[in-house]
């Protein structure tokens, strides 16, 4: 049987459904579904599982596995056209376990899920739809051609940005549990797979890579029920109640490029939930926590103002409407009604918009029985906290409590907040310490069950609120501490935790974007790389002025939100300033928004030194050394960075404006790095 391009057969109790580039393969014998691609890789032994009761569920255990025809319907959505068909699995006396599939034209992913139904309710708070493992033997196979000797890497990706958490690709042998996506690729080809969620309505995905011997991934599983350290739980996910319950829905692609996989795959969720629309340009300005921390005062606050209207607006440092953000961070309640509102008016006389702070979900005090702000004493934040089983507020994560937001005088309070912002002339919110709202819980709302459910609505409402049809002009959304996922709800998300100057802080932040970069555009319109300390911070060192150039060189490359974080009163940050940002060439690269990609994924838990976009007038190349003492040479393979260097190579450094030609007698371009050094170079055909 076809379906437009889709052949569908059946044979030796196999059932198999071929789209040209995947094959599934359904065993009605044993209940493992194997994926293979055109190109040689392959998934094999896949199964599905179920936590019910005491009792762990398994597909291969079940007697009966069949693909009902009736299941087999061609579809048609954001994906494009394609099939959908499920494999079920009967045992008597148990629920039936049903894994649905989809399948499109000329896409080498497929998403599925699984749904387990009982005649009667019943709950979990763990479903699992793929897995596979194998003592002996890979689950995984590569593209036919690639050396099988090659090392094998499992992507771990955060399922937030708090405690200066870190993004890690891990050698096989290893065990990684990644939150929500992980890629394993071999690192010289790259030919790899991609898998994550892409349904973020109610579970916390963990995926587990496990390998014992270097040639062979042993263990491969993919859960809805993730709860742990890592996600900042301390009690387990809850559980889904109803006669059908389904598992996230899951993204499964093979790659000749990992890093086209995580592009895709971010490019999938954003079918399902689009970014959150920005037509301003890529936002531009300060924020004051670096600068001055718990010390902010109306000074420093419009002396910044002043010191970009005078010296960095007029000279190349602005959005692409002229203007740029002044941000406040934590502790502006310390300036008076009066100082707030006349800070405002100065940024906008000086043609910027002013930017506020806010915790939603977060209660810093210490007493849950003080009265929330706004309510007369009627509610007290005792009453809109997350609590445990027995009736008691979560432990504090971070020093504050995890604020409920399924309770209406809890997203009472963000209204009232947020309206407050908007009456006062803000443009732009960074919200943090959003974690706290995705904690699991017991909800004031019985029909909210998991972490997830609730973040989404205290999310949404946020949204909703500074919606600009509802307060009539745009309003910048910003994430600090936040759950990658779910997406949707703001322009631009921190890719890391608190990072500020010093060459140990850019590595941190490129961290990230060595194993993140493609969360800008897709998931939110930009990547934020957070505090640009040029200078000093005022919890740390005064920086070099590799280290301060470095800096910068992040943040330009990260996608971008570029908001510097100095002290402008100090006469060194100013001269840094004028003297950085006013590059034309570098900020014109900047406002395009667009991140850089890693030329390697072997880093570990550290960043990668290139990275590299590719545009009509070449490719541009971000070279860093992250020892502050020592001096470092990047060989940079023009096979590995994509340029084609058969008739010869013209190079720029768009900090000096230099150029010079490379004959391509080899492969490789030296890049010499001073102690902390770092370049931005473009790369064209000569």
């Amino acid at each position: 049987m076809n379906i437009g391009t889709f052949e569908l057969r059946q044979a030796e109790g196999e059932y198999i459904v071929d789209n040209g580039i995947i094959q599934a393969k359904a065993n009605a014998g044993d209940g493992t579904v194997t994926l293979r691609w055109s190109t040689g890789e392959a998934l094999i032994g896949l199964y599905a599982e179920a936590r019910y009761g005491l009792e762990q569920l398994r597909s291969t255990y079940y007697s009966k596995h069949i693909v009902n025809e009736t299941s087999v319907q061609p579809i048609e959505d954001g994906f494009g056209r394609g099939v959908s068909w499920s494999f079920e699995h009967e045992e008597l006396g148990k629920p039936a376990m049903r894994q649905h599939f989809r399948m499109y034209e000329q896409l080498p992913y497929l998403l599925t899920e699984l749904e387990v139904e009982s005649e009667s309710e019943w709950e979990t708070n763990e479903l699992t739809p793929l897995a596979a493992y194998l003592n002996d033997g890979s689950v995984v196979q590569f593209a036919e051609g690639t050396d099988t000797s090659e090392e094998i890497r499992a992507l771990f990706v955060p399922f937030d940005n708090d405690k200066w958490v870190r993004f890690a690709s891990h050698a096989i042998p290893c065990s990684v549990h990644s939150y929500e996506t992980t890629a394993i690729y071999q690192s010289t080809s790259r030919n790899g797979f991609v898998l994550g969620s892409v349904t973020h309505d109610t579970w916390k995905t963990g995926l587990v890579v496990e390998g014992t011997f270097a040639e062979a991934v042993g263990r491969l599983r993919v859960y809805g029920g993730a709860a742990d350290l890592q996600t900042r739980d301390t009690i387990a996910h809850g559980s889904l109640r109803g006669k059908s319950i389904v598992s996230p829905t899951i993204f499964v692609g093979a790659f000749p490029d990992y890093r086209e996989g995580l592009e895709a795959y971010g490019k999938a969720n954003a079918v399902l939930s689009p970014a959150l629309p920005w037509d301003g340009g890529v936002p531009m300005g300060w924020n004051s926590w670096s600068a001055v921390m718990g010390k902010l005062d109306y000074d420093v606050y419009t002396h910044t103002s002043d010191f970009f209207s005078k010296e960095l607006q007029q000279n190349g440092f602005a959005d692409d409407n002229g203007s740029l953000y002044v941000n406040f961070d934590a502790f502006w309640n310390s300036l008076s009604e009066e100082q707030l509102n006349d800070a405002v008016r100065r940024v906008k006389a000086n043609g910027q918009k002013p930017g506020i702070y806010f915790t939603p979900f977060a209660f810093w005090g210490s007493d849950p029985m003080t009265p929330v702000e706004g309510t007369d004493g009627a509610v007290l934040y005792h009453d809109i906290l997350i609590k445990d089983r027995a009736g008691r507020p979560l432990p504090k994560l971070d020093g504050a409590f995890a604020i409920d937001p399924s309770h209406p005088a809890a997203l009472e309070r963000i209204k009232r907040m947020l309206d407050r912002f908007v009456e006062q002339g803000f443009d732009y919110v960074k919200l943090d310490f959003l974690t706290h709202g995705a904690m699991e819980g017991v909800f004031h709302d019985p029909k909210v069950r998991t972490g997830i459910q609730a973040y989404n609505i205290g999310m949404a409402a946020i949204c909703e609120t500074l919606a600009p049809e509802r307060i009539g002009r745009p309003f910048l959304i910003n994430l600090s501490i936040a759950p990658l996922l779910p997406h949707g709800y703001a322009h631009s998300r921190r890719v890391s935790c608190d990072a500020f100057g010093t060459i140990d802080d850019t590595e941190y932040m490129l961290n990230a974007l060595t194993y993140g970069w493609w969360i800008n555009d897709n998931l939110y319109r930009f990547n934020d790389p957070d505090h640009v300390v040029l200078y000093k911070s005022d919890n740390q060192r005064a920086i070099s002025e590799h280290e301060g150039r470095s800096r910068l060189n992040s943040a330009v490359i990260a996608g971008t939100s570029l908001l510097l974080g100095d002290d402008y009163r100090v006469e060194e940050a100013a001269r840094r300033a004028k003297q950085l940002v006013t590059n034309k060439e570098v900020m014109a690269l900047a406002r395009r928004g667009e991140t850089f990609r890693p030329v390697e994924g072997r880093s570990g838990s550290k960043s990668e030194g290139l990275f590299v976009l590719s545009a009509a007038e070449g490719t541009y190349v971000a070279a860093f050394n992250f020892d502050v003492e020592n001096e470092s040479a990047k060989l940079a393979s023009f096979a590995r960075m994509g340029i084609d260097s058969s008739k010869g190579i013209v190079v720029r450094d768009l900090w000096s404006g230099e150029e010079w030609r490379i004959e391509t007698a080899g492969d490789e371009h030296r890049i010499a790095l001073a102690p902390a050094e770092s370049k931005l170079l473009l790369y064209r055909q000569a």
